[in-house]
């Protein structure tokens, strides 16, 4: 059996709280300093900070940290900048692990750093002295800079992006679905629909442009914004792409003449010069029609950018007379079930002459929107697609089997609690009538009636009666042509709901500032990413008697369990406890929620074991 070395006992050195101080202590800099200046990079600085204070080892250079989370290529790069500066005013051999009152010598590392030992007779050599010797003896060469091909992905997205930054009152960020649409045109590929045998789309490329810090995701539902390395680069493509000289820099006009060569962004950085694709010429290999077609009258490339820079400059503003008023159908009410009933609705708004069209609506049966007239370009097989503005109206359409069906599911609380949710402020419920038929159903017509009256009185959804299909076209029909009315004299704006909330204003007016189509649209999807708050006002509405209303009134007051949890344990007494709901008010009449109702949450919430 081998000797084994004796243990070694005694008190271990307390570790310090981050073993990279000077590391740490610039990106505090560099996110301040960004934060000082609105920049949204210092989100990535924080993000950066976070993961550096949780690694428990010492690095010798920026270079090491990229295993770590939120490290990219653009930081790492700043940090050996600094680095490459400290060691330029302090010496070779100073420490980088500690901060130091006074400047030490060489030889004063601590002996707990974990820097790579070298061999007895090799002489330190500093990360310049590497760095030269590496360029000089042949090994890799200098990684290329990263910039999208002309008419990619990353290229459109970093343009659209530029571009949004540059309309006044901007926003600052684009949400996936706006950013997938503007920056279509200006990519050959598409942004949803992988090419045939492959799949990867052109918003595949985002995820790059991400680990490259050129672009920033935050928030949920997803914002993208440019970083401070990715408007440069953006800058730079929309000189070349107009032909003028970015005033930014002085130097760019240098940068511009020996620019780098063009790659795609799924290219390796280590592939050497010689296999690197050739420059990509100004106008797409691809055969397009409109630019050849241009070419030869001269007039449609002019057109197109005139007409996205008039679109730039309004800043999502439509004047009277620049939109239409559409309504738009779900596609589930025009197929499945009962298809001969489906149909005749659609017959119905055609005979009526109703401009309508058949989506996928993630909330509501109908509802309108106000599209924008564009006008065709010459050499252009279909017209510029329209920016679409949500008006303030959505349709749930019932009939008496489906909401005899949908209540005893659950179904019917679920749609109108997702109905107050979806941004559109005036939410209407259109319930036809059975007849005869309604006495053959699960629940007794009583209690379907008794619905149809609360949904109108306590949940202050408009309900309107009809009979059959042909009155229900009939009611869409007068609803279009009263809102093409209304708003044929208004101008138009369009907000984000993600900054405005949910705004009240007074409904005896038409509002004309409205959410664009993409983005409602997406936020009201059923099955995506939802808030804490969100599941929390979920988990309340499963309580028995526990409305809409009455659940938004608690989370006005305790938006989070947590903090539910928390005013109950500040409670003194059991009795104090039950009774501290019991106050809050909710709904128009500002009633209190009851002390019935409060010690139920009270139980719900803070016994332990199962409830009796």
């Amino acid at each position: 059996m081998p000797f084994s070395e004796p243990v070694r006992l005694g008190r271990k050195r307390a570790l310090p709280s981050c073993p990279n101080p000077l590391f740490l202590k610039w990106l505090t800099e560099l996110r301040d300093d960004a934060k000082e200046k609105g920049l949204k990079i210092h989100h990535t600085y924080h993000k950066a900070i976070n993961s550096l204070t949780k690694y428990p080892l010492p690095l010798q250079s920026a270079t090491e940290a990229k295993i770590l989370q939120n490290f990219g290529d653009g930081i790492c790069k700043i940090l050996d900048k600094k680095l490459q500066q400290y060691y330029k005013e302090h010496g070779p051999n100073a420490p980088i692990h500690s901060l130091p009152k006074r400047l030490q010598t060489a030889g004063e590392f601590d002996n707990n750093s974990l820097a790579p030992r070298q061999k007895k007779n090799d002489a330190p050599v500093s990360d310049s002295t590497a760095a030269e010797k590496k360029g000089e003896g042949g090994g890799r060469k200098k990684k290329r800079e990263y910039v999208p091909q002309k008419r990619s992905g990353g290229y459109a997205v970093l343009l659209t992006l530029y571009r949004e930054a540059q309309i006044p009152g901007s926003k600052g960020f684009m949400f996936k679905m706006e950013l997938q649409t503007e920056a279509q045109k200006l990519c050959d590929k598409s942004f949803t629909v992988p090419d045939l045998g492959s799949k990867y789309t052109a918003w595949s490329s985002v995820s790059t442009l991400i680990q490259k810090n050129l672009l920033i995701k935050t928030h949920n539902p997803a914002r993208y914004s440019l970083t401070e390395d990715g408007l440069a680069l953006a800058e730079r493509l929309e000189a070349a792409e107009t032909g003028e000289q970015s005033p930014v820099d002085g130097n760019r006009k240098v940068q511009a003449e020996e620019s780098p060569k063009l790659v795609d962004l799924t290219c390796s950085d280590d592939e050497d010069d010689e296999e690197a694709r050739p420059v990509t010429p100004d106008i797409p290999v691809t055969a397009s029609i409109h630019l050849t077609s241009g070419d030869a009258d001269g007039g449609s490339t002019d057109s197109v950018a005139l007409q996205t820079k008039s679109r730039q400059m309004d800043g999502g503003r439509l004047p009277p007379g620049s939109y239409d008023i559409v309504l738009c159908v779900d596609f589930i009410e025009t197929t499945g079930g009962c298809q001969h009933r489906k149909q005749e609705l659609v017959k119905e708004l055609q005979r009526n002459g109703v401009n309508f069209d058949v989506r996928k609506l993630n909330v509501g049966d109908f509802l309108w929107v106000a599209r924008e007239k564009v006008a065709p370009v010459s050499g252009q097989l279909r017209a510029p697609a329209g920016r679409e503005l949500v008006l303030d109206y959505i349709i749930e359409r019932k009939r008496m089997d489906d909401l005899c069906g949908s209540i005893i599911d659950g179904r019917f609380r679920e749609q109108k609690f997702r109905l107050k949710r979806c941004g559109l402020r005036k939410p209407i419920y259109l319930v036809e009538e059975c007849g005869k038929a309604a006495s053959h159903m699960s629940l007794p017509e009583s209690t379907l009636q008794q619905a149809i009256v609360n949904t109108q009185v306590v949940d202050g959804f408009f309900v309107k009666r009809v009979q059959d299909v042909r009155e229900s076209a009939a009611y869409l029909t007068i609803m279009t042509r009263y809102l093409s009315k209304l708003y044929q004299n208004q101008t138009l704006f369009c907000r984000s709901r993600e900054l405005d909330g949910d705004v009240v204003e007074d409904r005896s007016v038409p509002s004309c500032s409205l959410i664009s189509f993409a983005e409602f649209n997406y936020g009201a999807i059923k099955n995506k990413c939802q808030t804490v708050k969100e599941v929390f006002a979920r988990q309340l509405m499963q309580v028995s008697g526990l409305s809409g209303d009455k659940a938004a009134a608690i989370l006005e007051l305790y938006n989070t369990p947590h903090s539910l949890l928390s005013a109950y344990n500040r409670c003194s007494s059991e009795a104090e406890k039950e009774k501290l709901l019991a106050s809050v008010r909710y709904g128009k009449l500002k009633r209190n929620l009851g002390p019935a109702l409060s010690k139920t949450v009270y139980q719900l919430y803070c016994t332990q074991g199962p409830l009796l």
